[in-house]
């Protein structure tokens, strides 16, 4: 089933029992009947302006689940990565900085020292500032943002990545990758001029409600990788906790979802084609109808700004509320979709179309679950009254479900926590003042 397109699942008697996909080549729908269902299809960065992700990660696995009455999970929180390539998401990895490069604004000063990220002894030149969490850098952009220290380019405001002092030899040695980046892509040579970078969306925290067997409240659906929430990440994934989700839930979710097809009856195929064909009729109604007025393009692009300007790095009500509104108006206005190409080969405008569809599904969960997590956790900061964390109404994993014509109805599950209960995050000199105070609590 390569280069095939799942739009939907099959659901018999409460039960999963299978995915409707389009082969892209031909356009031509296929109903595929299984036991159980794994869904690893990825995040939904794509709705936002920018961002890192490939093109294909839109979210729309997420929305199938979603739309068949399975909660998304903890949607608001959202990673940023601090050093991207501005107008192309492409990324310069924290090896740059691991190995001495520095984050600097428009007057060549090393920024961070000023957000508690710099040691306050013997200097704030160590490179340990530039390895600051991803979050804690992305918010000391937005604040030298604020400032008017950045500096604008054609892609917006940007800082430099100053890898200069390293020298050509260490770099081609050592960051070969980026130094070709920088020059196939900016024009750079980063052995003699900075880098231009700005924070991008990375990673979707959130996702498909399951348990740590990898299963969702809809019997026989299973989901792993960035598409699911099966807890390990919290509010603020850590570097490469992602090969936990992917290497280890990714071998559960196969072996559950295998136990449970082996223990489970098949479904009637006659019941099953019927609701393929209600899915393809409308599915297909997206290029076959006519009179609609609006542009793909044009609401993508609204979309993944509304979303840069509400659900961005720091977050207030009021641009939160105004995100939730504009993204009642597209979904309203998606109605009105003109996909101008009819023909079935090959027609990525329609696929387009049917990811937006889903895009917007995954983009309201995101924007809701924001706008009432009345606190700031983790990646979900807050400036408007809620700039601390909230454990005694908000140590709570949000829900969001689905509500067809509508805003998603936001509802708040447990928290279970078994060892360690959450501390104060603090780095630089209140970070080594706060273990001091942790060791000698403990002696």
């Amino acid at each position: 089933f390569d280069e095939h397109f799942c739009v939907d699942l099959v659901v018999e008697h409460g039960r999963v029992q299978g995915v409707v996909a389009i082969e892209i080549g031909s356009g031509e729908f296929t109903l595929v009947e299984g036991r159980s269902v794994v869904i690893a299809t990825g995040g939904a960065g794509r709705v936002f302006r920018e961002n890192t992700n490939g093109g294909v990660v839109t979210g729309d696995g997420m929305a199938v689940a979603y739309r068949h009455g399975v909660p998304l999970r903890d949607m608001e929180f959202v990673q940023y990565h601090p050093t991207c390539m501005p107008g192309t998401g492409l990324l310069f990895t924290e090896a740059c900085r691991g190995e001495g490069g520095f984050l600097v604004n428009k007057d060549g000063y090393r920024y961070l020292q000023d957000y508690g990220l710099g040691p306050a002894e013997p200097s704030p030149r160590n490179k340990a500032m530039e390895l600051g969490p991803r979050d804690r850098l992305s918010q000391a952009f937005w604040y030298e943002q604020q400032k008017g220290r950045t500096i604008e380019g054609q892609h917006g405001s940007v800082v430099h990545l100053d890898l200069r002092h390293l020298g050509e030899a260490k770099l081609r040695e050592r960051l070969p990758q980026i130094y070709e980046l920088a020059e196939q892509f900016l024009g750079v040579d980063p052995a003699r001029a900075p880098i231009p970078v700005r924070p991008a969306v990375h990673y979707t925290m959130g996702g498909i409600l399951v348990d740590g067997r990898c299963a969702s409240p809809l019997p026989g659906l299973y989901a792993a990788g960035e598409c699911s929430s099966v807890g390990i990440h919290g509010a603020n994934r850590l570097g490469s906790n992602s090969l936990s989700e992917l290497c280890v839930f990714g071998k559960v979710a196969g072996e559950e979802a295998a136990r449970f097809a082996k223990a489970s009856a098949p479904g009637n195929s006659a019941s099953l084609l019927k609701q393929a064909q209600a899915v393809e009729q409308r599915v297909s109604g997206l290029k076959t109808k006519t009179g609609g007025n609006e542009r793909i393009a044009t609401l993508r692009k609204e979309m993944a700004q509304t979303m840069e300007d509400g659900c961005g790095i720091y977050r207030l009500a009021d641009t939160m509320q105004k995100t939730c509104d504009k993204l009642d108006e597209l979904k309203e206005r998606f109605k009105n979709v003109n996909v101008e190409d009819k023909s079935s080969v090959w027609n990525t405008e329609w696929l387009l179309a049917i990811e937006l569809e889903y895009q917007l599904d995954v983009a309201q969960s995101m924007a809701y679950s924001a706008l009432n997590r009345r606190e700031s956790r983790g990646a979900h900061q807050r400036l408007d009254g809620f700039e601390k964390r909230d454990d005694e109404n908000f140590l709570k994993h949000s829900q969001a479900h689905y509500v067809a014509g509508g805003a998603p109805r936001i509802d708040y599950g447990d928290v279970k926590i078994t060892k360690s209960q959450p501390g104060t995050r603090a780095y630089g000199a209140a970070g080594e003042k706060a273990e001091q105070e942790r060791k000698a609590a403990n002696v």
